[in-house]
């Protein structure tokens, strides 16, 4: 994708999903055989349900469908969340992952995974899980020393201490393990 048409499909896009509360993290145009296929990424502090993207997806449709920021021929538009091993890249993606925990690979090499605690203007810090019945450590990792960060899937999270003290629900609404406490 060109760099004008990008920044014509940012600035025609971006309202769009400001307007829903929404962060534009990514627009990606490729080819799908002859037609091409525009991929829209959006996030929020929240989250992404389904019902938002099929919303602003069909408000893109026609934004896009009055304009010809696509040009000429056939397109599919796809308007999705981050995936759930999204890489941060933004600061308000790793105040997003606070109590998740990710693999950082470093500049001066050498990688470590990491639960994220708090996140500051300068760097996050995190808790490093002990090994073979060790306890977990305290590290402070600056933004500056970080090369690549992701986040990890958990599927048997043990620990839901980090993630409360993070400020984010250990157990979201409409956990099982919730709903059995409200019954």
């Amino acid at each position: 994708m060109s760099t004008t048409q990008s920044e014509r499909l940012r600035g025609l896009l971006e309202p769009l999903a400001s307007d829903r509360g929404l962060d534009l993290e990514e627009i990606e145009v490729s080819r799908a055989g002859r037609r091409r296929m525009l991929r829209v990424v959006v996030d929020s502090d929240q989250g992404v349900e389904l019902d938002a993207c099929a919303e602003l997806s069909r408000e893109i449709s026609e934004k896009l469908d009055e304009t010809d920021a696509m040009g000429e021929g056939e397109y599919v538009l796809e308007v999705t969340s981050p995936g759930a091993e999204r890489p941060l890249t933004e600061h308000r993606h790793y105040v997003r992952a606070a109590g998740r925990l990710v693999r950082f690979q470093l500049r001066e090499g050498g990688e470590l995974s990491a639960r994220i605690l708090g996140v500051d203007d300068e760097g996050v810090d995190t808790e490093v899980p002990g090994v073979k019945g060790r306890k977990a450590t305290a590290r402070r990792i600056p933004f500056a020393d970080v090369a690549k960060a992701r986040v990890e899937i958990e599927f048997n999270r043990k620990d839901d201490k980090a993630a409360e003290a993070a400020g984010t629900p250990a157990h979201p609404a409409g956990d099982d393990e919730t709903k059995e406490e409200e019954a």
